[in-house]
């Protein structure tokens, strides 16, 4: 341990005497540390600043190490001081944790509050990557941790590699944030059993959506913005935008990103991934989104397709798509947790052409095939958040397509929402699709599975109350200016060449139980479920060759493609 000065000041006022008048009366001293906490590997240095202000001059600093005195320093009565605290970290067991309190005394023997340094013993070198740029080639590597601190931006030119097995921490206090540019590329390919993980730098039991800021992909593909190039929401410098929709941004595959969506604005948070104007030139399979604070994946135009997509536990919505987005997406599972939900309201897809509904083209027109939708309603008797609202919301304008898909456990099915109107006559003039969706409630919350108001079941275990929270028990809601109501919009959904369906539990498909609860979920449907062999694609104009036709509904058959890559119980992994 060492402590070293760095400089010493005395206050601009004239200080010429040791002696005070009697009549004097100085504050107490403050300190302040320039850090509250290191990670580091065993015989690396870690350092904090501490700033010491006296009025009546600084006597000394007293340090304890886990409580323990350990050192004191002295000073010759400076009114403000600051000094280099070295701490060379011990070989002591991974994950171990050093308490350094400081406590200045001043010539008055006045003591200032304790600040605590905390130091935790990791299992492998911790990179600080500056707020900035990288503008060349750089690789980070499987036997480093790397800490984001604020506005990390690959800039156009410069590529960023990520090793399989590496892991990236994002500093809370700055926002960290990496942010690949209009032009930059990333190339993050972890394996099926070595996945790369982007993650809090909080220890077991502290960490909390919002721990950092996210990782957001700007192309060069077109969305339906004015002018074509724009900022992403936040106003934080991610520009997105262009006329390639083949532009090619890098590869993201087998990649968990966990805690992350830091608020920007009010309402205007980072998502887990942010995807703006990203060309189908890039490849994004495999990833897993978890316990974020706002959406799960956000498309703000662009072509990119992806694969293997997993919104786990988010905040806000699972699949929020948008600004013009036009690419295809299959095997898609979404998550909740029963209280998770945002204040904006919650869905497994929200969907608009852009935030006025306008017919600015290209339309949001995303072709999305086998995703499986879950809610936070498991059982009757479980309280969710009235902030959830629907499987589906699809509004303002929007054409997306929906194949081969299963939505459950939400208060609602599919709204579509023609407050800002366009979406109801694109639907009834087959340019928003859907096509083999299933929609299933929950045993018993209603008389539809959806918390409908108006049936008492006389076989309900709680004296016939009929659900333990407000009800809502849509499983179509058509908007007031769809056209033609709601009427219009069961008659176009139950067409029969389009096999969609209900089922009033989402038990009745099959689904296991474990995929609601924490643990380790099944997600794959049970033996003899109706989802493993009733998927159609003779009826599903837009599935081009992209999509694989599959046999199943949703976003599983008999292999579980989560296997080996995915973290369900992230809350309890210890990274470092």
């Amino acid at each position: 341990m060492k402590l070293v000065p760095i400089a010493v000041f005395a206050l601009a006022v004239g200080f010429t005497s040791c002696d005070k008048d009697d009549d004097d009366d100085f504050d107490a001293p403050s300190l302040a540390l320039s850090s509250a906490s290191a990670l580091n590997v065993a015989g690396n240095d870690v350092t904090t600043t501490v700033t010491i202000t006296a009025p009546a001059g600084a006597k000394s600093l007293i340090i304890l190490k886990n409580g323990v005195p350990s050192e004191t320093e002295t000073f010759n009565k400076e009114k403000s001081v600051e000094y280099v605290f070295t701490y060379t970290v011990e070989a002591l067991t991974i994950g171990s944790k050093i308490n350094f309190s400081f406590q200045a005394v001043d010539q008055e023997d006045q003591l200032s509050s304790l600040s605590v340094f905390e130091v935790t013993v990791t299992s492998k070198e911790i990179i600080e990557v500056p707020e900035g740029d990288i503008t060349t080639t750089v690789t980070w590597t499987e036997d480093k941790i790397y800490r984001l601190n604020g506005f990390v931006r690959v800039q156009d030119g410069g590529v960023l590699n990520i090793e399989p097995g590496t892991v990236i921490i994002g500093d809370r206090e700055t926002k960290g944030t990496l942010i690949i540019q209009m032009g930059g590329k990333i190339y993050a390919e972890g394996t099926s059993t070595n996945p790369i993980v982007f993650t809090s730098e909080r220890p077991v039991g502290f960490r909390e959506p919002g721990d950092w800021g996210g990782l957001v992909v700007c192309g060069k593909a077109p969305n339906n913005t004015t002018g074509g190039v724009s900022e992403l929401e936040g106003g934080y410098g991610a520009f997105h935008g262009g006329t390639d929709p083949d532009d090619d941004s890098g590869v993201l595959r087998y990649i968990r990103l966990e805690y992350a969506g830091v608020p920007i604005n009010p309402n205007e948070e980072i998502n887990t991934l942010t995807m703006g104007s990203v060309g189908r030139g890039t490849v994004i399979e495999y990833i897993q989104a978890s316990y974020g604070l706002d959406d799960s994946f956000e498309w703000f135009g662009g072509t990119v397709d992806g694969k293997y997509l997993i919104a786990f536990k988010g905040l806000d919505d699972d699949f929020d798509v948008d600004l013009g987005y036009s690419g295809r997406v299959q095997f898609g599972l979404g998550v909740r947790s029963p209280m998770g939900a945002d204040q904006s309201g919650s869905n497994g897809f929200e969907v608009d052409n852009n935030g006025s509904g306008s017919s600015a083209t290209p339309y949001t027109s995303g072709v999305f095939a086998n995703m499986s939708i879950i809610g936070p309603k498991n059982d009757r008797e479980t309280p969710v958040s009235l902030q959830f609202q629907h499987g589906a919301q699809l509004r303002r304008n929007s054409r997306i397509s929906i194949y081969n898909s299963v939505f459950t456990g939400y208060p609602e099915g599919i709204f579509i929402d023609d407050a800002a109107a366009g979406s109801g006559q694109a639907f009834l003039d087959d340019e928003l699709q859907l096509r083999n969706v299933y929609l299933a409630g929950v045993e018993h919350w209603g008389g539809n599975g959806y918390g409908s108001a108006g049936t008492v079941f006389t076989d309900a275990p709680a004296n016939g109350v009929q659900h333990p929270n407000a009800p809502r028990g849509n499983r179509l809601k058509a908007h007031a200016n769809f056209p033609g109501g709601l009427a219009a919009m069961t008659t176009k959904f139950e067409t029969a060449a389009y096999n969609n369906r209900y089922y009033d539990s989402w038990l009745d498909l099959g689904i296991d139980p474990s995929a609601f609860l924490l643990g380790e979920p099944k997600f794959t449907p049970n033996a003899g479920s109706v989802l493993l062999n009733t998927a159609q694609w003779d009826n599903t104009p837009k599935a081009d060759s992209f999509f694989q036709q599959v046999p199943f509904v949703g976003a599983f058959g008999t292999t579980d493609w989560t296997a080996g890559w995915t973290e369900w119980n992230c809350h309890i992994v210890e990274y470092l």
